[in-house]
């Protein structure tokens, strides 16, 4: 049963390397909409977002929102895949310890 759910495991983690290499364009944060008055039907966009500790805010322009979107979008999904197969390894590395394999 191990083996079945190694075999299992190494081939989730082959896809999840796959899908990471078809990756492009990301980054992290989250984009919202101000308005510069209350009432006001239309504002701006700005992406916030935390790296190195640091916090940054920087405005987009209204022609580029659908982009920042798929990019933010995209970080999410590479987020999922690497914390995925850091649970899949951890579960692999037990697996093996437990049956005493060095492969």
């Amino acid at each position: 049963m191990k083996t079945t759910r190694l075999d299992q495991i190494n081939k989730r983690i082959e896809r999840i390397k796959a899908e990471l290499l078809t990756i492009d364009e990301m980054r992290p944060g989250s984009l919202t909409e101000q308005l510069k008055k209350p009432d006001a039907q239309r504002g701006y966009y700005q992406l916030s977002y935390t790296r190195g500790g640091r916090s940054r805010t920087e405005h987009v322009p209204r022609y580029l929102v659908h982009d920042v979107r798929r990019q933010i979008a995209t970080y999410k999904r590479f987020k999922v895949l690497v914390a995925e197969w850091i649970d899949l390894s951890i579960e692999q590395c037990s697996l093996k310890m437990q049956s005493g394999s060095e492969s």
